[in-house]
């Protein structure tokens, strides 16, 4: 009779796993589903962003939106109901976007197409459309197959800007005028490549070459004609921002809630450095590299340094593929009249900015070990990856320091707390632009007012840069901030967890928790590993 009962369970329990396990195929055969419907058709290499082709899939959208919010989630593990939670926050993306950011619209730069490095997160930062030729990938010189493909991609160029003109019918001023310098630095890498490549050898691609420029440089003429017609605000104003971060990036958090705590991490970054700055006023300040020589000895000195500790205080699980990633952005020599505000802190200790290059460990690991999970492989539409990968490179500055990277550089700690007061400030500036409370230049404004020693007011394109970024992309600029604030709060967890159960905590097994959950949104890791506790804003505040 037991012998039955244990037969009978053992099979129900098979059941219940095939059950599972189907269940989890068909949740990413739908995620699969959904990312062939979320690219738009294409005629000869162009992408077809016309209001009648997107108003010709809404019916389609909505009938998988209905499929993936009914979706029975009973049988699947925890870690597929985080994967299906994925898949809901990319479909309110696209229901976003084609409501209220509208960027085939609203934003000429939406229709950059060359790109000549690769972004430090999973996907390039702000609205991409489909057709980017990702120039970074390729070797010079071109092989023949390579030239064939950056050809192609070029000759799209002219026909997908045409497509622009009569896209652009939004009124987005700052937009407007931000897309207009995208395209000129469009038309300048253009310019750039042209001198790589032997007119005589590859004339079909010079002329390829050739002619995107004089495209986009017609578009760049366009642009500034329709200009002054333009006169209307970018943000998306408060309740859609809190509507998108909360179901589209999956953060607790409402407009006013975010400015409180960029508002907290703001001033306590303040504080800290005033702080620092008087237990080090004994101390010789830094003398920045003002050679190249220098700089070498600086940047070979910064990297042995972050490795080793890494290494002996057990911080991460160092593997193969780190230091050689981290040795690959170690940066150049920058002339003191030149530096912007990362320049000057890496040739002041370039550990500070290289603690924030975990992000490169991070896609290092996507490309050598990519996640087991579908959903988790490719990275996330819309950015909503922002909070985890951004977030956790913030996060580790202070992490590294506090575990004692500085013991023999206390003076490092001051270029920590002058970058968290510049996110904090850059961040506050984004959600009052968002709010239309602000134009893109006043929000600017605050970031240089409140980045200590007045570090941005040294470079005017690194500021423009990063409000457009933020503007173009909400909760790009606040992800900095928004994510350390949960990684601390996960870590605050864990740490008491190993207390209450007398677990020995190990940094590097944490680290390696987080790391294990994929370039997800940071409120998902917390999930993953917080006993499927939601975050609670008030919890935050009660820290």
């Amino acid at each position: 009779m037991r012998l039955c009962l244990i037969k009978k369970t053992f099979f129900f329990s098979l059941f219940l796993f095939s059950l599972c396990g189907q269940n989890l195929q068909d949740l990413e055969n739908m995620f699969l589903e959904w990312r062939s419907f979320e690219k738009p058709s294409f005629n000869n290499g162009v992408p077809d962003y016309s209001k009648k082709a997107f108003n010709s899939k809404q019916r389609e959208f909505l009938s998988i939106k209905k499929r993936v919010i009914n979706f029975d989630t009973s049988f699947l593990d925890k870690d597929g109901i985080l994967d299906w939670k994925i898949l809901v926050a990319e479909i309110n993306g696209y229901d976003f976007n084609y409501r209220v950011l509208k960027p085939w619209e609203r934003d000429p730069g939406f229709y950059r197409v060359l790109w000549n490095y690769q972004s430090d997160v999973p996907d390039h930062e702000g609205p991409t459309n489909h057709a980017t030729l990702e120039l970074w990938i390729y070797s010079f010189p071109l092989d023949q197959k390579s030239a064939k493909e950056v050809e192609l991609k070029l000759r799209a160029i002219g026909p997908f800007l045409k497509q622009a003109k009569t896209n652009l019918v939004g009124n987005a001023r700052d937009l407007w005028m931000g897309g207009i310098q995208i395209m000129k630095n469009q038309s300048r890498d253009l310019s750039s490549l042209s001198k790589k490549i032997n007119k005589d050898s590859q004339p079909d691609l010079y002329s390829a070459i050739s002619q995107a420029i004089i495209d986009t440089d017609n578009f760049v003429v366009w642009l500034e004609k329709e200009l002054p017609k333009k006169n209307g605000p970018s943000g998306v104003g408060k309740e859609n921002y809190t509507w998108y971060q909360q179901n589209v990036h999956l953060l607790p958090f409402s407009w006013d809630e975010e400015v409180f705590l960029l508002e907290r991490e703001l001033f306590r970054a303040w504080n800290n450095l005033a702080l620092e700055e008087v237990n080090n006023s004994m101390l010789p300040k830094i003398v920045a590299a003002n050679s190249e020589e220098e700089f070498k000895q600086l940047s070979e000195l910064g990297v042995q340094r972050l490795m080793g500790f890494l290494k002996e205080k057990n911080i991460l699980t160092v593997k193969n593929n780190m230091e050689p990633e981290l040795r690959k952005h170690m940066g150049s020599f920058v002339p003191e009249s030149e530096r912007n505000f990362f320049i000057i802190g890496l040739h002041l200790d370039p550990v500070p900015l290289y603690s924030h290059f975990y992000h490169w460990f991070e896609l290092a690991e996507m490309r050598d070990n990519p996640h087991k999970r579908t959903i988790r492989r490719s990275p996330l539409l819309y950015n909503i990856f922002d909070s985890k990968n951004e977030g956790i490179a913030t996060a580790v500055e202070e992490v590294f320091m506090n575990a004692g990277i500085y013991n023999d550089s206390p003076r490092s700690k001051e270029i920590v707390w002058i970058m968290l007061a510049q996110r904090a400030a850059r961040g506050l500036g984004s959600l009052y632009a968002h709010a239309n409370l602000m134009s893109m230049e006043e929000a600017g404004r605050v970031h240089v007012t409140w980045t200590p020693r007045g570090w941005m007011e040294r470079e005017e394109s690194l500021l423009k840069f990063e409000q457009l970024l933020y503007l173009r992309q909400p909760g790009y600029g606040t992800s900095y901030i928004t994510g350390k604030i949960i990684f601390e709060q996960i870590l605050s967890e864990y740490k008491k967890e190993c207390e209450s159960t007398g677990v020995k905590f190990e940094m590097s097994k944490f680290m390696d928790l987080i790391s294990a959950t994929g370039n997800i949104p940071i409120s998902l890791v917390y999930e993953s590993m917080i006993n499927n506790q939601k975050i609670s804003v008030k919890g935050l505040r009660n820290l």
